[in-house]
């Protein structure tokens, strides 16, 4: 086992618990291949150790658990050909599966900064603690990119349409909204986390959460849910934004500049993904279908010119093509959803 400080994710067990710390403190921990590797190869290996009785994840440093996966890589990779990401998202959404199926409790401390991929290692685990410093969120429409990691399947079964609005806006939702939507449990505050830890080690970790989990505040973004559904029920990214701008409400004519700040073909392909996993039988079956559209927008425009402005050039000035809501056919769209012949991600559902 590494131990801590040796790796980008060190792993160790202590007191009957496996320990899984993001060790990239100066990236907010982003996501590598070797660090999705490295977790999967300790869950496959505690799976059945008598010896681990719960799985514990965390992030190191002050700032998060997570800020995603590494989009830079992703970035240089894309320009490359692709194959590099192929492989990360493949291996990636095989443990996102894994962690939703863990039979052992799998604790995640959604502290601080959890985006993207970081919700996919997190989001999906038995116990998702949450607390006053949480900031958590699928930002993937702001590069040209698409919700992926299974955060389709979580953002469309959020009460009404408060998935939809979080996607399209790529919104962060509090530790009170991650879990009035789904994507958390228990609220801890983050000066207790240290002793809720300690109580992991020393008892059950319902005895844990019992000790240190308090009431959430409450949720701010349940509580405008009534002009988000309203508008995010629209079929179209088009109509939503007309029905926000109409809307007499401050907040929805915000989030529709909002939502124009962001790739339309994402947008749009977005949208189509967030209600076909709606209807989606299993997380499995989501994943499958986030395999191929994150196939298809390693080989789009918006992927590469998203991540250049946003994190590259940092000049937050993005070129996007299709340039506008309008712009963007339904065979563009089509395109994302294309089946992949041998190349499928193909996981099934227990």
């Amino acid at each position: 086992m590494t131990k801590p400080g040796d790796a980008e994710v060190s792993i160790e067990v202590r007191d009957g618990i496996g320990h899984i710390t993001l060790n990239r403190p100066k990236a907010i921990n982003a996501l590598n291949h070797e660090m999705v590797r490295a977790m999967a190869g300790a869950l496959e290996q505690w799976r059945g150790d008598d010896a681990v009785r719960a799985v514990l994840v965390r992030g190191a440093g002050e700032r998060g658990l997570c800020a995603g996966g590494d989009i830079v890589a992703i970035h240089h990779d894309a320009k490359a050909g692709g194959a590099g990401s192929l492989d990360f998202w493949r291996d990636e959404y095989v443990l996102n599966a894994a962690i939703a199926r863990y039979p052992k409790p799998y604790v995640a401390i959604m502290d601080g900064i959890v985006m993207g991929g970081g919700v996919g290692i997190s989001a999906h685990g038995s116990v998702r603690v949450v607390t006053e410093r949480s900031m958590i969120g699928m930002p993937e429409t702001g590069i040209g990119f698409i919700p992926d990691v299974g955060g389709t399947y979580l953002l469309a079964r959020a009460p009404g349409q408060l998935g939809t609005h979080v996607a399209l806006t790529t919104a962060r939702m509090s530790g009170a909204d991650a879990i009035a939507c789904g994507f958390a449990d228990h609220f801890v505050p983050s000066e207790s986390i240290d002793e809720f830890v300690a109580a992991l080690a020393a008892g059950p970790v319902d005895a844990a959460v019992a000790a240190f989990g308090r009431p959430a505040p409450e949720s701010d973004l349940l509580a405008q849910r009534e002009w988000i559904d309203a508008a995010y029920s629209a079929d179209s990214v088009r109509e939503i934004v007309d029905r926000l701008q109409a809307s007499p409400i401050e907040e929805a004519r915000k989030a529709a500049e909002q939502v124009l700040s962001k790739s339309p073909i994402a947008l749009s392909v977005t949208l189509r993904s967030l209600r076909r996993a709606e209807r989606s039988p299993s997380l499995e079956e989501t994943l499958n279908e986030e395999y191929r559209v994150s196939t298809a927008s390693l080989r789009s425009h918006d992927l590469v010119e998203g991540i250049r402005a946003q994190v590259i050039d940092k000049d937050r000035s993005p070129k996007w093509s299709p340039a506008t809501l309008e712009e963007v056919t339904g065979g563009a769209v089509d395109a994302y959803f294309a089946p992949l012949g041998d190349a499928e991600l193909g996981l099934t559902a227990p």
